[in-house]
């Protein structure tokens, strides 16, 4: 048995309390489905600033009504201390997802990146702390690796930041770790690489590149690649993030505390590898799909060129075994993008 099948039978027997930042939002709320169906209480926060209601919804119906009956949802911005503070009261474990995400949002507008991102982050590490929070892990990102050229990523190896956004999720690893040395205070981040999955949003200026190819090619609209497609990034689907969080917030292992950690499968795939996956699944499942080549464009402003994870130490200290390749994991979420787009 896995380290994170034996996880979910200890929470199934003893429940815990864990509040979910980002909880509308594609990997929050996915975060608080897989918490309710292990029967545990789960407090959402949520602006919607980027978030959905209708995630919040979504959720209500794949669980029973005894798990919903465990959930709590707060309205509220990470910028504003009170809610910060009232989300964390009583809180076992915070999972930390609230953030603005995208490198082109944050090259646009800095300082609102920076104000969610870096002071809403401070604003709920000091109301984590003063609560007596056990854990609290964080959403980081593949971006802090920056310009430096080693391929797989090593967490300690990393380069100069490209973009707003990649600067924003070093200020948290830099905090977190200030925190650990001043006062104890117990972190785990999380350096994402490319998640995706149900409920990721494929519409605006902002969405993630394999949602919006979905709806493109589904709606049979004009799909663009920035640069000559040879790109590369280590997709990781969420149900992966999903183990990933719930190991580190109750991991009894304090090596592996206050730590950053790769989220990924240790997969290198193109953005042309990525665009025939996805075209060739779509017209698998509707052969009235046409085939469809897609429209090169201009290498986007931040962007790093290639991305692959090196994931031994969430292996070893987490007991991390991803359970979903780019293909299983794609298979599942263009059943859902199907149906949802």
């Amino acid at each position: 048995m896995s380290a994170f099948e034996k996880l979910k039978e200890e929470l199934r027997r003893d429940p815990k309390r864990w509040l979910v930042t980002g909880s509308a939002g594609f990997i929050g709320s996915n975060l608080v489905e897989a918490l309710l169906k292990l029967d545990q209480e789960v407090i959402g926060l949520d602006n919607f600033s980027t978030g959905f209601k209708k995630n919040i919804e979504r959720l209500k119906a794949r669980v029973n009504a005894g798990q919903w009956a465990r959930y709590s949802f707060l309205e509220g911005d990470i910028r504003l201390k009170n809610i910060c503070r009232q989300g964390c009261e009583d809180a076992d474990y915070v999972l930390h997802q609230a953030a603005l995400g995208s490198v082109p949002r944050s090259v646009a507008d800095p300082n609102t990146s920076n104000e969610s991102n870096v002071t809403g982050f401070l604003n709920m590490l000091v109301a984590a702390r003063d609560a007596n929070v056990k854990r609290f892990v964080y959403a980081s990102s593949s971006s802090v690796y920056g310009d430096h050229p080693d391929l797989p990523k090593v967490e300690d190896k990393i380069g100069n930041v490209l973009s707003p956004y990649a600067a924003t999720k070093k200020f948290n690893e830099i905090y977190a770790d200030v925190f650990a040395r001043t006062y104890d205070f117990k972190t785990v981040g999380l350096r994402y690489f490319n998640v995706f999955g149900p409920r990721q949003d494929p519409d605006g200026s902002y969405a993630a590149v394999i949602p919006k190819w979905v709806a493109a090619v589904i709606k049979q609209e004009e799909v663009f690649i920035n640069g000559d497609g040879e790109t590369s990034r280590d997709f990781c689907y969420i149900e992966n993030v999903v183990q990933a969080n719930l190991l580190s917030a109750t991991t009894k292992n304090d090596d592996a505390l206050n730590q950053a950690y790769n989220v990924a499968v240790g997969g290198q795939t193109t953005l042309n590898e990525l665009y025939k996956l996805i075209l060739d699944g779509l017209r698998n499942r509707d052969s009235s799909i046409p085939e469809q080549k897609p429209t090169y464009r201009d290498f986007r402003v931040g962007d790093v060129r290639h991305s692959l994870a090196d994931i031994s130490k969430a292996k070893k200290l987490l007991g991390y075994e991803p359970s979903h390749s780019i293909k299983q994991g794609m298979d599942l979420a263009l059943d859902w993008y199907r149906e949802n787009v």
